[in-house]
């Protein structure tokens, strides 16, 4: 290919790559083997009982550039998992005993997304008894992931949505985690 053939072809790779490229919500709910394994332990008190309150925080991802994670995604994410799980009841009625809060607060991401990109989140989680408004359950849950050059070689926004969605993912599993040791 001569160099004039090859300009326009880089150029339409730059564009590419310069596009937005949300955070999805299913591979940020907890991985179907993990779901499993925590299932079984989930205290009876917590089987079928726990709704999620609107999530607070989360940002719209740009349409020219980056990777973020919205509110929305999160709550889906957090909804699929509780499921997953058998804590989320399968339908409104009746409703559930607990509801669970949490707030997204910002991503930690590198401005410019290099070879390898890692992410850190934090997440501010509470667990509710609707009846009494007892507090149940309250902790803040930071953890950091990555994702590897060789995963999304072409668009840097690729990797940080990766890596956005594993850290997501790894923080959800610590809440379910952590849930399963209450005994409320």
């Amino acid at each position: 290919m001569s160099r004039h053939a090859l300009l326009p072809a880089a150029l339409l790779a730059l564009m590419l790559a310069g596009c937005g490229t949300p955070s999805q919500p299913l591979p940020m709910a907890v991985t179907p083997a993990n779901a499993l394994q925590i299932r079984s332990w989930v205290p009876d008190a917590l089987q079928r009982q726990v709704g999620v309150a609107t999530v607070k925080g989360g940002q719209q991802t740009g349409r020219w550039w980056g990777s973020k994670v919205s509110a929305d995604a999160l709550q889906q994410a957090l909804e699929e998992s509780l499921l997953a799980v058998g804590m989320k009841p399968l339908s409104p009625e009746p409703a559930p005993r607990f509801e669970l809060q949490a707030e997204l607060e910002p991503l930690d991401q590198p401005m410019v997304p290099a070879l390898g990109v890692t992410v850190g989140t934090a997440v501010r989680y509470t667990l509710v008894d609707k009846a009494s408004g007892k507090t149940v359950y309250q902790r803040r849950i930071a953890n950091t992931d990555e994702a590897r050059f060789s995963e999304a070689i072409l668009s840097p926004n690729e990797r940080l949505r990766i890596a956005n969605e594993r850290a997501l993912r790894a923080n959800i599993d610590l809440l379910l985690r952590d849930l399963v040791t209450l005994r409320p």
